[in-house]
């Protein structure tokens, strides 16, 4: 599980408003840390807040860690990342295979933007699912 640190601003049902100071999981100066706090940092200044799960019911004002199922951060970044560049890829081939320079333009434009439909799509479906949910962890 990946998990950061914060602060309940609010309290909605099972759910909870959290202040997360922090930009990334926190394990940046460790074995295997990706560094992202850092890049964090240099673009969001601010806190940032998320309506997460609150299982424990914990109140407005605690210190809590929001925990993110392991495979949660892989699977989103696999469909945002690689999903839309394989589609530029396979269009742009597929399209100079049939029509030339011309039809590589239109082939990685038309499949990025069936990529963008199925990621939509996947992204909706994904949000009913809870495994990927953020939660508190109690």
């Amino acid at each position: 599980m990946i998990d950061a640190p914060g602060s309940i601003t609010a309290v909605d049902g099972e759910y909870a408003t959290v202040r997360m100071d922090e930009s990334g999981c926190g394990r940046c100066h460790e074995e295997g840390g990706c560094g992202g706090n850092n890049i964090g940092k240099m673009f969001c200044s601010t806190p940032r807040t998320f309506r997460v799960l609150n299982p424990g019911q914990a109140a407005v004002g605690e210190q809590v860690h929001v925990t993110i199922a392991d495979g949660a951060v892989r699977y989103g970044a696999t469909r945002a990342y690689g999903l839309p560049l394989l589609a530029l890829f396979v269009g742009a081939l597929g399209g100079n295979a049939l029509a030339g320079e011309p039809g590589a333009i239109i082939g990685a434009f038309g499949c990025l933007l069936a990529a963008w439909f199925l990621l939509r799509r996947t992204q909706l479906r994904a949000a009913q699912e809870k495994r990927f949910e953020p939660s508190i962890r109690t």
